[in-house]
């Protein structure tokens, strides 16, 4: 008996088949295209979404013919959500976070009902990102398109309703629209109220793995499915990576080391204070019951070595082609092979700067050049930077309570022995590198397998599925060394921020 994870992000999709001991017994993955039609709107199809799905479905269950697929959970991005009517019909693409519309509605929110009562129910300050101003923006600005929703769906929803199961949504999910009760579980009619959104244009909210249903058989059919597959409630894919990793109890966190890179500890309480939403950390529910989570994250992470790479990396890309090396891991290891810090200190803002500043306007810096800099000192102050960043958002996390005693990495990166060691010298903490290509889908399989009785609880089943590939330890002298390194680095946002506000007054550059 086997599960199907499926995992929707915003420029793809993912599908893994995973059976009752943890094995991946196939995987499959589509992508599709952003929408932008206009300076500061992006938008994602919905509908395209749901046929990149069911292509990586069919994809995937092609290349399996083993035990009987019993269930399907669904994770996904948050904040986005897709409207649509009582047939089940899109009826517009949907906004992403990213997306420029709704800061006048954020605006209105903060005027009333304000950022102290938001953080009190939803656990985090006001921003525009969140699906409750998007929805404001939308009746507002497309009223016929709002009186005809009869549901806004976040995408792990919407997925799961076109596959035929009701419409709800799940707890970690429903956080990421601001207009849940992180504490009362259920959507808020003070914010709804404020807002001037109808409550019952939102789905059910209902805890990660509940079984919302059957798949549709004659979908099952085109889709190389069993007729009596059972669909579950999924949750955010951070969260379900969380649980993935084997994030099941308060002082551990993993780390996703991919374009980005996102820290997601987990504590024992709801944490809704100043000190988490002045740093932009919001409290949101595990899609473990009696467990919160937050997201800690940057903007770069490995989008800043494949900009080393294609930018000033030609010696490296021309040596990959002539042995078959992967770019990345002849810069990672031969910019890591000395030992000590590099000359170089990088703020890897390059594409603005996350927690705990969530600055769009952020830009990087690279301290420290001379003529004699070479490009493994560059690539090291590249690694060292992206590092320094997270520790910047752990310091801050342990100043509002949350303790991280180790991380468990995932993603592209954490493939580099090198760099993983360097992760736990400079933050002082063992990384633990597991045996998992997709934390989420994996996530995902256990909260499905779990709600249909493969496996007989969470914390069970992420025991025997989540396993260690090996603990990097951190070597007490080099942490020493780079604690100093980190207290200058932590000047170089100040220092940036002002230059920027010398050269704002006129519009120069200095």
């Amino acid at each position: 008996m086997s599960i199907l994870g499926l995992d929707i992000g915003t420029s793809g999709c993912k599908a893994t088949i995973v059976a009752a001991d943890g094995a991946v017994l196939a995987e499959a993955s589509r992508e599709y295209a952003l929408v932008s039609p206009q300076p500061g709107w992006e938008e994602l199809d919905p509908d395209l979404v749901w046929t990149q799905v069911q292509a990586v479905i069919g994809q995937v269950t092609a290349a399996y013919r083993d035990d009987k697929i019993r269930t399907i959970g669904v994770s996904s991005f948050g904040e986005a959500v897709v409207a649509v009517d009582r047939h089940g019909r899109v009826l517009c693409n949907s906004m992403l976070y990213i997306d420029s519309r709704g800061r006048e509605e954020a605006d209105k929110l903060r005027n009333d009902p304000g950022d102290t009562r938001v953080l009190a129910i939803a656990g985090t300050y006001i921003q525009p990102m969140f699906s409750l101003c998007k929805i404001m923006w939308l009746k507002e600005h497309r009223p016929e398109i709002y009186r005809q929703t009869w549901k806004f769906l976040l995408f792990a929803d919407f997925i799961l309703f076109r596959l035929g199961a009701r419409p709800a949504t799940d707890y970690s999910l429903a956080a990421r629209t601001m207009a849940f009760d992180i504490r009362q579980k259920d959507w808020s009619d003070e914010l709804l109220d404020a807002a001037g959104i109808d409550r019952e244009k939102f789905a059910e909210p209902v805890p990660s793995g509940t079984l919302l249903g059957k798949i549709e058989k004659a979908l099952a059919g085109e889709l190389g499915l069993p007729g009596d597959v059972i669909l579950a409630a999924g949750g955010h894919d951070q969260a379900c990576a969380a649980l993935g990793a084997g994030v099941v109890r308060p002082g551990l966190a993993v780390d996703g080391l991919g374009s980005t890179e996102c820290i997601t500890p987990a504590f024992a309480r709801p944490l809704l204070t100043p000190a988490m939403a002045s740093n932009h950390f919001a409290c949101v529910p595990h899609v473990l019951p009696g467990l919160y989570v937050t997201y800690a994250f940057t903007f770069t992470g490995g989008s800043l070595l494949k900009w080393f790479r294609d930018r000033l990396g030609l010696p490296y890309r021309l040596e990959s082609e002539k042995s078959g090396i992967n770019a990345y891991t002849l810069m990672i290891e031969r910019a890591l092979a000395s030992p000590g810090p590099s000359p170089i200190l990088v703020l890897p803002h390059f594409a603005g700067a996350a927690t705990p500043y969530m600055d769009a306007g952020a830009q990087g810096l690279m301290a420290g050049l001379t003529i004699d800099t070479g490009p493994e000192a560059m690539i090291r102050g590249i690694l060292e930077g992206i590092t320094f960043e997270i520790m910047v958002n752990v310091e801050k996390l342990a100043g509002a309570g949350v303790i991280i005693e180790s991380l468990a990495a995932v993603g592209g990166l954490a493939r580099s022995e090198p760099f993983l060691q360097l992760k736990a010298d400079m933050m002082g903490i063992p990384v633990t590198r597991l045996r998992v290509s997709e934390a989420g889908t994996l996530g995902v399989a256990i909260l499905a397998g779990t709600a249909c009785g493969v496996f007989r609880s969470h914390h069970e089943a992420a025991a025997g599925l989540v396993r260690t590939d090996r603990v990097f330890a951190p070597d007490a002298c080099r942490h020493a060394q780079y604690q100093e390194r980190f207290a200058t680095y932590k000047k170089l946002y100040p220092l940036m921020q002002e230059l920027r506000q010398e050269k704002q007054p006129h519009g120069r550059t200095p």
